[in-house]
């Protein structure tokens, strides 16, 4: 089944093939790789255009990852065609998220604005490292790196899609 008029959701990356029983090792794209645990249908893709529907047979959440057999995949010639595909599930598979905690794909395309109604331009990414997040605000030409943190992010507003935030001298360069 193809996934036309669908909201997709990326949660893994197939990345490699796992034994000769047709099983693949799926990147998470997600803070719990427990979820993949819940899951009994995905859609498969290398994009959301081309995702289809497969039923999931069975799931090992390890420390590095998931294992996840997809129906139809019984050997490893037939998963080995599935590797650098994603894993996506459409709204009623999604996550909800506690209060205050954005999905990356909710970030990307805020406006981000001062506390003095300033323009400082938008999010182009999200850096995902070991003591917080960063976001990538493309700035009239320039990058700005931003801290993904309180003392930062004063509010995002998801519904005017703009995000508030504290500047400190320096963090942004003067034209």
């Amino acid at each position: 089944m193809n996934t036309v008029g669908r909201t997709l959701y990326a949660v893994g990356k197939i990345v490699k093939v796992f034994g000769i029983g047709g099983e693949v090792v799926v990147q998470p794209m997600t803070d719990s790789v427990k979820r993949f645990k819940k899951l009994k249908t995905v859609f498969v893709g290398h994009d959301e255009t081309d995702a289809v529907t497969s039923l999931v047979e069975r799931v090992h959440v390890g420390s590095r990852g998931a294992r996840v057999k997809i129906a139809g995949t019984d050997d490893r010639n037939s998963a080995e065609r599935l590797v650098g595909s994603l894993l996506f599930v459409d709204e009623q598979d999604r996550i909800r998220l506690s209060k205050e905690r954005y999905f990356i794909h909710d970030i990307i395309g805020l406006t981000v604005v001062d506390e003095e109604e300033r323009t400082i331009g938008s999010i182009k990414d999200v850096l995902r490292l070991p003591a917080h997040d960063v976001y990538v605000v493309e700035a009239g030409g320039r990058e700005v790196m931003l801290p993904a943190v309180k003392e930062f992010i004063r509010s995002i507003d998801l519904k005017t899609k703009s995000m508030r935030v504290h500047l400190i001298e320096g963090m942004v360069e003067e034209k």
